[in-house]
């Protein structure tokens, strides 16, 4: 029989000698101590070696010092994974995503798709990458959201830049304004493949008078990198903007981001 307390390792009280007592309790702090010290080795092994303990609290500190410009996209991206998932392996992957995407900029706006393909990428560390880009472009978002946009079109198109340029399928957007050209809606109004999203100029037009719209820009990315306009591309604008000009809707711009820069139709002459 053995004590339920210790089973395997106490036999019962009636059925051991004094001298086996004395043998038990003394294995006992050796199988304690070694347990112990599994857990600390498997806890440090999960964790960081001491360089690359010394480099995060280095990167850390920069951080807390408002020094963060300084830091390296790898050390940036090692601080970042440790704070998501404190027991992976930070440098291994940052080092893999920056392989693959090249930057942290890129890294933060690929798909989840694509960074469920990383090796030993925890989700917690992919809502990070996450909450970084909603917030990078939030940031962005604020001066187009309270200013007229014609009055800051650099703003704008950072905002647009931002959230599009590495986008991996196209995507088109409506912007409505008002009277004033402040910001009343921004909408995303079709999601399609690497190279082409569909849009219908009386859809685009419907909507912009449910929401009262003085004008609209219309925006889309090009996945290819090229934001050349394509011939399609300038005749639904002018479509667009014939049959909004007949309804007092002003097409003020149709810009084209690629991650190679941005084309605006209204300064090529094109609207």
């Amino acid at each position: 029989m053995y004590n339920r307390d210790l089973p395997g390792i106490i036999p019962d009280e009636q059925n051991r000698s004094y001298s086996a007592k004395r043998e038990i309790c003394a294995a006992l702090p050796t199988r304690r101590l070694y347990v112990r010290y599994m857990f600390s080795h498997n806890n440090n092994q999960g964790k960081r070696g001491g360089s690359d303990a010394s480099t995060y609290r280095a990167s850390r500190q920069k951080l807390r010092d408002d020094l963060g410009e300084s830091l390296t996209d790898h050390e940036l991206l090692c601080c970042l994974l440790h704070v998501a998932s404190p027991r992976s392996d930070a440098d291994t992957i940052a080092r893999s995503l920056l392989s693959e995407f090249e930057s942290f900029a890129t890294l933060i706006t690929a798909s989840t798709a694509l960074l469920d393909q990383v090796p030993g990428l925890t989700d917690n560390q992919l809502s990070a990458l996450k909450i970084v880009r909603t917030g990078a472009i939030r940031m962005l978002s604020e001066p187009v959201r309270r200013q007229p946009l014609l009055a800051s079109w650099t703003a704008l198109l950072d905002y647009l830049r931002a959230d599009m340029a590495l986008l991996t399928t196209e995507r088109v957007r409506i912007l409505h304004l008002d009277t004033k050209n402040r910001l009343l809606r921004d909408e995303l109004v079709s999601e399609g493949s690497v190279d082409e999203a569909v849009i219908f100029p009386r859809e685009v037009l419907r909507r912009a008078l449910e929401l009262g719209s003085a004008a609209i820009i219309l925006v889309h990315n090009h996945p290819s990198g090229d934001p050349t306009p394509s011939q399609q591309d300038i005749a639904l604008t002018r479509d667009i903007a014939l049959a909004g000009e007949k309804l007092g809707i002003t097409v003020h711009d149709h810009i084209i981001i690629g991650r190679a820069g941005h084309v605006s139709l209204r300064s090529k002459g094109l609207i």
